[in-house]
């Protein structure tokens, strides 16, 4: 019995010992006396926010600096729509330190998401200026890397003509088009023809553009062989439209 009481009397001691250190991590007590009152942000931001970030931050703030979670501030920073991702770090006494970067649009998505450098697509407000710098791709969500890919691929084949691409589009029948920043609008049509037929509207553009310095509104490539050209309306009335044929 008398070993009993010991053990007992043991345990209650270590409790109460331990007692204060649980509840100081917990944040049950002491967290007016250990608040964490700095909070420093390492990033370049264009458009995320300070105020965003505070609002973020301050409701888990308030059981003091040893009973804050960091993954729930990671969490609740990473869920702002411009972050790209968040490293949380307490400095003692007082401090949480962020070390946040920002989202990089690379393009526009379906007209209503962006997609990051990294290839995430998400929703995020925008200005009108920043909007109008990105390409407009569209396309089936299930092939996002297919259109990112088509649309590096055309750039790279428009290198050395005046025409700058702006946007391709492939529909869920597996056509494709593109868009230039002038406007004008080439149709591509079949997936598995479209590099075939880029290559032969590129291989007569420069004597197709002879004589046209406007340039041309909308392309055709769907042809066996060869394309259709319509012109703008003020060019001659003999070459507002017309097409293209190769034997």
């Amino acid at each position: 019995m008398r070993g009993s009481a010991r053990l007992v009397a043991w345990c209650l001691v270590a409790a109460l010992l331990a007692l204060p250190i649980v509840g100081v991590l917990n944040g049950w007590f002491a967290a007016n006396r250990w608040p964490v009152t700095q909070l420093t942000v390492q990033g370049e931001f264009r458009h995320v926010g300070m105020e965003e970030i505070r609002a973020a931050v301050l409701p888990r703030l308030g059981k003091g600096f040893f009973a804050l979670n960091l993954d729930s501030v990671q969490q609740a920073v990473a869920a702002l729509p411009w972050v790209e991702s968040v490293e949380a770090r307490k400095r003692w006494p007082d401090t949480l330190q962020l070390r946040v970067i920002e989202r990089q649009p690379f393009a526009r998505w379906n007209d209503k998401q962006l997609i990051s450098r990294q290839g995430k697509v998400f929703e995020a407000p925008i200005s009108t200026a920043d909007a109008a710098t990105l390409p407009d791709l569209e396309g089936p969500d299930d092939h996002l890397a297919e259109v990112v890919s088509f649309y590096a691929d055309v750039r790279k084949a428009f290198v050395g003509t005046h025409l700058v691409i702006n946007g391709v589009a492939l529909t869920a029948r597996g056509s494709w088009s593109v868009t230039t920043a002038t406007g004008a609008h080439i149709v591509v049509g079949d997936r598995d023809l479209a590099g075939t037929r880029l290559r032969r509207f590129l291989d007569v553009y420069p004597q197709l553009m002879a004589g046209h310095d406007e340039g041309f509104v909308y392309a055709d490539l769907r042809y066996t062989n060869g394309f259709a050209v319509r012109w703008p309306q003020q060019a001659p009335a003999t070459a507002k439209s017309g097409a293209v044929r190769r034997s």
